[in-house]
């Protein structure tokens, strides 16, 4: 893996120090939660002026969440530090977690100390064992390091719980996290109550995903236009891009924001594998969209990914190359959602099932042109029946691929059923 330490920043070595405390404390670590401490008033409107935004797939400002639990005059609110990740191709909260806990602990306590916040749950996939374990470690030595204590002097009054999540891709969908960390099973609550007005036990609650909260603490330790500056163009701060697919150094790299997917694939992932040639770029996971060989020039933000009709997401690009075919990798990533699906919503649970049929018989050559355009014609309706994402991610994919390819749906199409 290529570094590119001069704008590492979550990634940089005296972030990834694991659960060694003492080698935390003696780089960088506490100076920003120090600051804080100075001015707390002052820690929304440094986080909107620095532009950070939600970094786990939404791009939201991620200040406006922040205000809008700093206004509830409850006296009880929580923090769900959301670390469920559990889509193909999304890597990099197991990376920060695992090597990087101190930095989301400080974080999480820089959050919880702007809004008013004394509960933070670290909420993180069972599977990611090792991630618990660390996380555990760490958080002992935090509460009982001169850092926490000197904080705890000045007026912070904080509980921190580890959660594990069901290990389901829902689980990491907001309203379904309050569920889990209720210890219920996470089935996404409808839209009409917010989190932010009602949460765990009906209390103010604010999730944000773990890339977000990393950067607090940098942001609070060198400033505002620090930054800004670290990004390309328009773009603010560093991306977390997990690389995965037909590529020679496929892992997870910290570059500024905007960094060109053509210097992504061809000069950190080192191009494709030999005798390769690309054919697509699977954007944000398998629940977005697709990018092709004519968008290697896109700068990787939110803003410019979304002019090419794509959505940057959670910074996952899963490369495929020439000879992969985009209807059986497609059938494959909705047969996931299907079978993540939580049953709770008919659209959802039949409609995931029928794409995923329909996908099945088209990929193997059994498919006709009906189905085709039944598969058309859900990608129109589908969109919005479910009260999660997961139904819009999974049409989304279909969606991009059949703008992209669709002369390739129409060639797998067996002639003698039309």
């Amino acid at each position: 893996m290529m570094e590119n330490v001069l704008n590492q920043v979550l990634l940089h070595k005296n972030s990834r120090v694991g659960a060694d405390y003492n080698l935390w404390a003696n780089g960088w670590g506490g100076q920003g939660l120090k600051n804080a401490l100075e001015r707390p008033a002052d820690i929304i409107s440094k986080i909107k002026d620095a532009g950070l935004l939600g970094l786990g797939g939404s791009g939201f400002p991620t200040h406006i969440k922040w205000q809008a639990i700093a206004d509830q005059t409850n006296t009880e609110k929580y923090l769900i530090c959301n670390g469920n990740e559990d889509e193909p191709g999304t890597f990099k909260d197991r990376v920060l977690l695992e090597e990087t806990p101190f930095q989301v602990i400080e974080g999480a306590t820089i959050v919880a100390l702007a809004c008013g916040i004394n509960n933070v749950v670290f909420y993180i996939n069972p599977n990611l064992k090792s991630c618990h374990e660390v996380m555990q470690s760490a958080l002992a030595k935090w509460l009982d390091s001169e850092i926490y204590n000197n904080a705890l002097q000045q007026g912070l009054n904080l509980k921190y719980t580890i959660v594990a999540s069901s290990g389901h891709y829902i689980a990491g969908e907001e309203t379904a996290a309050i569920e889990a960390v209720e210890g219920k099973f996470p089935f996404p609550r409808g839209k009409e109550t917010r989190p932010t007005t009602s949460g765990v036990n009906g209390r103010p609650t604010l999730i944000n995903n773990i890339e977000t909260i990393c950067n607090v603490p940098h942001i609070l330790r060198n400033g505002v236009q620090w930054y800004r500056n670290l990004g390309i163009g328009e773009a603010n701060g560093t991306k977390i891009y997990c690389l995965s697919g037909d590529v020679l150094s496929p892992g997870v790299y910290e570059l500024p924001m905007g960094t060109p997917l053509t210097e992504l694939i061809f000069k950190y992932g080192q191009g494709m594998l030999v005798g390769k040639e690309l054919k697509a770029v699977f954007t944000g996971g398998p629940s977005n969209t697709i990018l092709t060989e004519k968008d290697l020039d896109v700068n990787l933000d939110f803003k410019s990914v979304s002019e090419r009709r794509s959505a940057l997401g959670t910074g996952a690009m899963i490369v495929v190359s020439r000879g992969t075919g985009i209807v059986k990798r497609v059938a494959q990533y909705v047969d996931f959602f299907a079978a993540e699906s939580c049953g709770q919503c008919p659209a959802c649970k039949t409609g995931t099932y029928y794409m995923s049929q329909l996908l099945g018989e088209i990929d193997t050559g059994q498919g006709s042109k009906a189905d085709l355009d039944s598969l058309v014609d859900l990608c129109n309706i589908l969109p919005g029946g479910g009260r999660c994402h997961l139904l819009d991610g999974a049409v989304k994919v279909v969606d991009s691929s059949l703008y992209h390819f669709l002369d390739e749906y129409k060639e797998s199409l067996n002639d003698d059923l039309n």
